[in-house]
């Protein structure tokens, strides 16, 4: 029970001149709600095709319930549930019709909580997936992926272009997911506040390469945002330990600080700067002082 559910060591993967995944090591815990954050193109969805076994590694491991995913499609896959940013459900089919079809595949499906799914998202059954709205479309795509209950949810920007309601409704059952039953989730999404909502861990990765990994309130706690007042109006950003990020003008500016903490204080008392503001860093301020 103490085995991560995923694990990944040392991945690395190229398209053509581009590295994707740079030399990756992950693990996820078993029942962790596990944010994978980073820009567009940083490696999040070759990662997630890498889980799923759309892509074999090139170096390194991956496993999915100490399952190699290439190796061994039905092991892995009857044990996860998929929502992707594209939606993929088959337009022609009804809402009924897409329930049934999804049931046939898998002998866990609860059919009782498909339904109240269902409900709970207001979908049609009568109602073709073609004439979804683009919310209810991705509310139909988690009722199938949680309807069966698999231990592992992965979420590939679930929400992305979402209406705030619709946003709302999914995290809401997310949450719902793991509190009640204890499964594991990867989330991996652009809207850092989603990801601070419901997410208990958090990995970033920029250009292929892992930035940081490690519980949520811990990475937010090691970072500070400190906003300082000169004496004097400076032109360039003053030079102070443990800065990652450094923003302002004039005799006002505010830096995100990852460690030498008292250092950094110290050494603004020493330049006769005044201490404005001390408080953990947000998730977006982490995320641009990581990503540059």
């Amino acid at each position: 029970m103490n085995e991560p559910v995923i694990s990944i060591q040392n991945l690395s993967r190229r398209f053509d001149q581009k590295t994707a995944l740079d030399n990756l090591t992950l693990e996820v815990p078993r029942g962790s709600v596990f944010g994978l954050v980073g820009e567009n193109g940083a490696g999040k969805t070759t990662l997630i095709r890498h889980l799923l076994g759309l892509l074999r590694a090139e170096q390194g491991s991956v496993r999915v319930f100490g399952l190699d995913p290439v190796a061994d499609p039905p092991g892995v896959l009857s044990r996860i549930g998929y929502l992707s940013e594209d939606r993929d459900l088959p337009g022609w089919m009804r809402v009924g019709e897409l329930i049934r079809y999804r049931r046939a595949f898998y002998p866990g499906w609860d059919d009782a909580y498909a339904e109240s799914l269902r409900e709970a998202f207001e979908l049609d059954p009568a109602q073709k997936v073609n004439d979804l709205s683009r919310g209810r479309r991705a509310l139909a795509g988690l009722l199938v992926a949680l309807a069966y209950r698999p231990p592992l949810l992965i979420l590939d920007e679930p929400s992305s272009g979402l209406d705030p309601i619709v946003r709302r409704d999914i995290l809401l059952a997310i949450i719902q997911t793991v509190t009640d039953e204890g499964r594991t989730v990867l989330f991996s999404s652009h809207l850092l506040e989603e990801v601070d909502r419901v997410c208990d861990r958090l990995a970033m990765i920029n250009e292929g390469r892992l930035v940081m990994s490690g519980e949520l309130d811990a990475i937010k706690q090691a970072h500070r945002r400190l906003t300082l007042r000169f004496a004097a109006p400076l032109s360039v950003c003053p030079a102070l330990p443990g800065v990652l990020f450094a923003e302002g003008a004039g005799a006002e500016w505010s830096f995100t600080v990852n460690g030498q903490l008292e250092q950094f204080r110290d050494e603004a008392a020493r330049q006769g700067a005044e201490l404005l503001e001390d408080r953990s860093a947000s998730i977006d301020e982490i995320f641009i002082a990581r990503a540059r």
